[in-house]
């Protein structure tokens, strides 16, 4: 029984990405590790996923692109206003504009430049870059 599905599915993520592989599956699924994928496919780091029904609670098969340098969650998931992401992206991204934090907010999670261009803030999830 793992304690933190979405730092496993990352960690794994991570890991098929540094050895060049191109296909990964990831046991269990969950809504959140579907949104998170959903954003990073819209983003460009990862170019499909689907949902397997096993019976259980499910598993994503996931194609790669190698495009991932390093992605991680963020614990203890921060609080952030809509103006407080740059502080954020300074901590956590490389450079200003490379890559993307992944935010729950109350419009569902996304990164935070569509949480900026919005104007509303939410609690960080991942980094990926």
């Amino acid at each position: 029984m793992t304690k933190d599905p979405l730092a496993d599915a990352l960690s794994s993520i991570k890991n098929y990405e540094e050895t060049r592989k191109r296909k990964i599956i990831l046991d269990p699924a969950s809504n959140m590790i579907g949104d998170m994928l959903r954003v990073m496919q819209d983003e460009d780091f990862i170019s499909d996923f689907e949902f397997i029904d096993d019976g259980k609670s499910g598993k994503f098969r996931i194609e790669l692109m190698g495009k991932i340098n390093d992605c991680g969650v963020i614990k203890p998931r921060f609080s952030v206003k809509h103006d407080e992401f740059e502080k954020w992206e300074k901590r956590y991204l490389p450079a200003a504009g490379f890559g993307a934090l992944i935010v729950s907010t109350s419009n569902g999670i996304m990164t935070h430049k569509e949480a900026q261009n919005q104007g509303i803030g939410g609690r960080l999830i991942a980094y990926v870059y």
